[in-house]
Order: structure tokens, then sequence, then C-alpha cells
């Protein structure tokens, strides 16, 4: 009985990981928290995508993470990294200057300006067709075709 118990509760650790908004362990390079980030610190490097909500249980939260998984590759290639803000009473430096209500998903350009807010999750595709139209993506495909 106790090793039926113990493979339940194996096969739920990945489930409560991503409920619990990816600890701050998280090995992933894509998806990370928040927390006391300053978006600055991307500024010319990265592209990133804020997801905020009032819960990790949020079910468009969790909708969002699993397209953002889905389509990890697209994203890696466009230099987007995820910053995730499940706590609104932490008032993280980020939650402060985005002033998000609920579930919201801000993408940042790499100048540091918001490109993009939507209220309900994106698919990959659609994010990075938004990405695709952005002068600066398009001068980074470019210099990728000169030899």
């Amino acid at each position: 009985m106790t090793r039926i118990l113990a493979l339940v509760l194996t096969a739920f650790l990945p489930v409560t990981a991503l409920a619990t908004g990816l600890s701050e362990t998280s090995p992933d390079p894509l998806i990370r928290p928040a927390g006391d980030s300053d978006l600055s610190e991307f500024l010319w490097i990265n592209r990133p995508v804020v997801i905020f909500a009032d819960s990790p249980a949020d079910p468009r939260f969790k909708q969002q993470i699993q397209f953002l998984m889905d389509g990890k590759d697209m994203l890696l290639d466009r230099d987007v990294v995820v910053l995730t803000d499940t706590d609104p009473a932490a008032q993280s430096p980020i939650r402060q200057k985005l002033r998000p209500r609920g579930f919201m998903m801000v993408l940042i350009g790499k100048d540091g300006g918001v490109k993009l807010r939507k209220p309900l999750p994106w698919t990959v595709r659609e994010i990075s067709r938004s990405i695709d139209k952005m002068p600066m993506r398009l001068q980074e495909v470019e210099d990728r075709r000169v030899p």
C-alpha cells in the first residue's frame, strides 16, 4: 500500500511544482519567478514576457505556462525570457511598474518598452508572430542571413 501511495505522490510532484508558480530553483532557463528582478537587467539582451496572476492556481496562469512550455524552442530562438508573478501581496518592482489586475500577460521588447498586454493566455504562435513584426526582430533575422 505504501508503494502505491509513493507512486501516486511522485506522479503529482511535477504538477505541484507548476501549481506553486515554479520555484526559485527551477533549472529551466526560459521560465523564472519575477521576484526582485528589474526589467533593466534584460535591456537589449532579452524580450521578457511577464505573466501575472493573483494565484498560481489560476487556470489562465496554468494554461499560459503550458502554452509557453509547448513552444519553448520558438521562444528561446527569439531571446524570450518568461517572468512569473503570482503573489500580488509581495508588490514586486515589476508588479508595481506594470500594475496588472488579475491575470495579465505582458510582452516587453528588447528596448524595454511594453509591446503587448493581454488579459487572456496567448499561444506561442501568437506571441512569436507579434515578436516577428517588431523592427528589431526583423533586423536580427536579416543579420543572420548575411554571411
